[in-house]
């Protein structure tokens, strides 16, 4: 069960940046971490680009470089407004990940980042059928988040940080394998990679 940091977490800015920026130390910073599942892609400057679950916009900021047609989905209108102030070039929707409003076959590519694991199971399987929904064939599914260290040394800390930050849906996180979880749902995943000693993964999947 997380601790009340984490209501402060999302209620003060400064808080979050701050976790966000200690955390990123392991795979070398906060830019690198933030750009660690848009390594190796293609994204035009007319790419229909969806940043799922974007928060205030920390990795839509580097995704808005690359195209003009950046959309930032979140379900917490706080959140949205501190988007649309940090990242103004791109448009913001209102809405949960896993009931989203947009036509299938709209995007070239979907990014999330330390989103999936606020989610329960049943949750996270709808959003992940929504992403193959609204993907163009071809198109791109690209994810960064939790993964239960290979490295025992990574142990300690990724367990202090889940009881002081997170929920139990973090620690199930830990126990799924979300490249399989993909491909059953008709994804091909063309790379899986593990940093900070395993304790994070980044995939990238195709349609």
């Amino acid at each position: 069960m997380a601790t009340i940091l984490r209501d402060w977490s999302y209620r003060y800015q400064w808080l979050y940046d701050g976790i966000s920026r200690l955390a990123a130390l392991s795979v070398g910073g906060e830019a690198r971490f933030r750009q660690l599942a848009l390594q190796g892609l293609t994204i035009h400057s007319d790419s229909q680009v969806l940043d799922l679950c974007c928060g205030s916009g920390q990795t839509t900021e580097f995704l808005v470089k690359t195209s003009q047609n950046v959309t930032g989905l979140d379900a917490s209108p706080k959140s949205l407004q501190r988007a649309r102030l940090n990242v103004p070039q791109a448009s913001y929707i209102e809405a949960f990940a896993e009931e989203m409003p947009f036509a299938d076959n709209l995007f070239d590519v979907v990014h999330t980042s330390v989103a999936l694991h606020e989610m329960q199971p049943q949750q996270l399987r709808k959003i992940i059928n929504e992403v193959y929904r609204v993907l163009k064939p071809g198109g791109v599914f690209t994810l960064v988040d939790f993964h239960a260290p290979t490295n025992p040394i990574f142990w300690p800390g990724i367990s202090v940080f889940l009881l002081l930050f997170e929920t139990e849906t973090a620690w199930e996180l830990l126990k799924t394998d979300l490249a399989e979880l993909l491909a059953k749902t008709g994804f091909e995943v063309i790379k899986s990679t593990l940093y900070a000693g395993g304790s994070l993964q980044v995939i990238q999947a195709n349609k």
